[in-house]
């Protein structure tokens, strides 16, 4: 039974009643929470885990650029940068009297080291992507470095603040993995696995000194334990609350605040379109029409999310509404099925502990039901899904939200999840990389959502709200998540 059929006001005031009282402002301590733990705490050698970013990201590893809470570029690391006139090389003017947590200086040495790093051919940095544009980086003096690219590409600032792209020292980036050791504001104090991830604020920060001294992200996976760490207190802020249909019962409680926003989060059912027989359009595509993406969102995000066609963000200006390309039509559904010989169809559907993807598993189960295809359910732990869904492929279907912004190029890879391709769209995505006039862009990202709903080369659900919830004296909350991030330095307690 879920906690929205039970929790009524007088269970509210039983939980007061038991001593479970709130966390008043703190002064200086914050204890927060997220869903998922991080398989690792290195975001350039961990995988796609957005967790990693979002423990590490802006606290203890900086880029040389960073990505605010409304998308927009700003500068970090590198203070300033100057671009040539063929848009070919970037001079980044670095910040002084920066160190790494254990001392070491940091230096334009560090950033070449960090971008070869994540361009080498033997690179496992999860979006080397970002990188493979990059033909030459070098030092011009301690606080200068120059980066030469292969052909102009208007995104590439945008792309430096990624959490991939930190910069990291030679001296400590063996052990980033348990020990972060990075420039930002914060230093890794502890990782109690299956627990939490402390830190402290860094004493020798060379920005503005935090106003949250000490921080404690906790992990909590089980939706009604995460209802009852925030009526008890013993959570702050709880960013992308997994529990959506108890927020009345929050909302409610002049304790908290919550915060609904946006995110970059593309949910899709994804298909293996390398396996048979997924590699059949028309099987896909009868799969797509079986699902009633209303249904989906009102049963397992309790209203909470919007519409997708395609891989590709509603926040951004270019967003076409393609749903009807894969409206919801269980005859047709079995009628591609039919065309393509399918019968007696079953798959697998692997689900990861996140709850919009567990949630929404048995209402796809019983929408391909439907249609007469039958889904057996596993459910499997992250490190399991990254290494043998992500990593090996070994799977049918699946479900998880893409957090990363403008990501639409994992589609032309050939190494990706995913196992779809088509040359068509590897052109629009290699020539947007290098377009920078704003109207062929639009035309290229209008192109790319087009081909992939037309491929139905994944089952596009809806994009994920932020939803976050707090203790009302707390202030500086991100609303929208640009970027997977949880940035306790622009936290503070009221006075």
């Amino acid at each position: 039974m879920k906690f929205s059929a039970i929790l009524t006001g007088s269970a509210v005031a039983l939980v007061m009643a038991l001593g479970l009282s709130p966390a008043y402002a703190a002064g200086t301590n914050l204890n927060m929470a997220m869903q998922l733990e991080p398989p690792s705490l290195d975001p350039t050698t961990g995988g796609a885990a957005a967790a990693i970013r979002s423990v590490t990201y802006d606290n203890i590893f900086e880029g040389l650029t960073k990505i605010d809470g409304d998308g927009a570029v700003q500068p970090l690391l590198a203070k300033s940068w100057d671009i040539s006139g063929d848009g070919l090389t970037y001079t980044f003017h670095l910040q002084e009297g920066v160190t790494f947590h254990d001392g070491t200086p940091f230096s334009a040495d560090d950033v070449k080291f960090s971008l070869d790093r994540a361009r080498a051919e033997d690179s496992v940095n999860a979006q080397k992507q970002l990188f493979a544009n990059i033909t030459s980086v070098d030092v011009v003096d301690p606080n200068t470095v120059t980066v030469t690219l292969g052909s102009p590409q208007g995104d590439f600032l945008y792309n430096m603040g990624w959490g991939d792209a930190i910069i990291v020292s030679p001296a400590s980036e063996a052990d980033n993995a348990n020990n972060p050791v990075g420039t930002g504001p914060y230093k890794f104090v502890e990782w109690v696995k299956g627990d939490h991830v402390s830190m402290e604020a860094n004493a020798d920060y060379w920005g503005a000194t935090p106003s949250i001294e000490t921080a404690t992200i906790k992990f909590i996976s089980d939706p009604t334990a995460a209802l009852a760490s925030i009526l008890a207190g013993d959570v702050d802020l709880f960013g992308g609350f997994p529990a959506p249909e108890t927020l009345d019962v929050i909302k409610a409680d002049p304790r908290f605040q919550v915060i609904v926003g946006s995110t970059n989060g593309e949910t899709v059912l994804a298909m293996n379109n390398g396996k048979p027989p997924l590699d059949n359009v028309k099987v896909r595509a009868a799969i797509a029409h079986a699902l009633d993406r209303q249904a989906l969102i009102d049963g397992a995000q309790f209203g909470y999310g919007t519409p997708i066609g395609s891989f590709f963000s509603p926040s951004d200006p270019a967003y076409e509404d393609l749903t009807g390309i894969s409206n919801f039509d269980p005859e047709l559904s079995k009628s591609l099925l039919a065309e393509a010989g399918v019968s007696d169809l079953t798959l697998s559907l692997k689900l990861p502990p996140a709850a919009y993807a567990r949630q929404a598993g048995p209402i796809i189960q019983q929408e391909l039901a439907n249609v007469g295809i039958n889904v057996e359910i596993t459910n499997v732990e992250w490190a399991d899904w990254l290494q043998n869904v992500f990593t090996n492929r070994d799977y049918d279907l699946t479900i998880v939200s893409h957090v990363e912004p403008n990501d639409y190029g994992v589609f032309a890879r050939d190494d990706y999840y995913f196992a779809y391709h088509s040359e068509a769209y590897n052109a629009a995505v290699a020539e947007l990389a290098v377009t920078s006039d704003p109207a062929r862009q639009t035309e290229l990202k209008k192109q790319i959502q087009e081909i992939l709903a037309n491929d139905f080369a994944a089952g596009f659900l809806f994009e994920l709200a932020n939803v976050t919830v707090a203790n009302k004296d707390l202030s500086g909350i991100r609303a929208n998540a640009p970027i997977p991030a949880a940035v306790i330095s622009e936290l503070s307690w009221a006075e």
